[in-house]
């Protein structure tokens, strides 16, 4: 891989991850339940695609195939299982917890990348991902599911694992679609899978005053750090960019 490309895809997840360490706060300072959280993330983030799909970039959504479409789905309900676990984690246990044991991802990535894309596993990457490992070990206070401080910590490691398989399909799906379409679509389907809790489920809806909140989350946080982090996997392994996500709790 040439140098300035994998360069490109560095900066790019740099600035993505930088946004993500944005989006854990949204945790403590919204009122509403975590469904609506992601819910309202995921539905302003494809709205703001949308508009720049159509506006700015003039980016065609509609060029892809029946099995592009399956794959679209599926990353729709698994971005909404990672964010809704991710602020599941942060609303029981703390931001730290969250983020912490979130960042089991790239351990999931080390394991299941080579796999998927017939890839050769790398001793660095094995040695990296067990210093992660250790790591959550050291967070966890007692392996009681009635400690929140537990609880927390396997809702984050949920989020990591779902993170970890959405970001092998993205790689996936980044080299056959464009960026915006990929991050437009799994937005939108994990909207509309989210709505399927909420409309059967009595969660108490979000105050006005967490409107604000949910258009920057969706907006900034979300449509723009997703793009940025899809497209990067264009010119990086998954297994990198997990890597460098994974300095988000610094």
């Amino acid at each position: 891989m040439k140098k300035s490309i994998f360069n490109k895809g560095a900066l790019q997840i740099h600035m993505a991850v930088f946004l993500f360490g944005f989006a854990g706060l949204f945790g403590k300072f919204l009122s509403c339940s975590p469904l609506y959280i992601v819910l309202g993330r995921t539905f302003f983030a494809f709205i703001a695609l949308y508009l720049y799909a159509r506006f700015i970039s003039k980016t065609v959504l509609m060029s892809f195939g029946k099995k592009d479409f399956f794959f679209f789905i599926l990353q729709g309900i698994l971005l909404a299982v990672h964010w809704w676990s991710f602020f599941f984690s942060i609303r029981i246990s703390s931001v730290a917890v969250g983020l912490v044991t979130f960042s089991t991802f790239p351990l999931f990535v080390t394991f299941l990348e080579p796999l998927c894309f017939r890839e050769k596993f790398k001793s660095m990457d094995i040695f990296i991902a067990g210093a992660v490992f250790i790591g959550i070990l050291l967070v966890i206070p007692e392996f009681n599911f009635s400690n929140d401080i537990t609880r927390g910590g396997f809702y984050g490691v949920i989020s990591g694992f779902t993170f970890a398989v959405l970001a092998l399909v993205n790689r996936r799906n980044a080299r056959i679609s464009d960026s915006i379409a990929v991050a437009f679509y799994q937005n939108l389907f994990a909207a509309l899978f989210l709505l399927i809790p909420v409309l059967f489920l009595d969660i108490p809806k979000p105050l006005l005053s967490d409107l604000p909140n949910l258009i920057i989350l969706g907006v900034i946080c979300t449509a723009l750090s997703h793009t940025l982090f899809i497209n990067s996997l264009c010119y990086i392994r998954a297994q990198t960019a997990s890597v460098i996500a994974g300095l988000e709790p610094v």
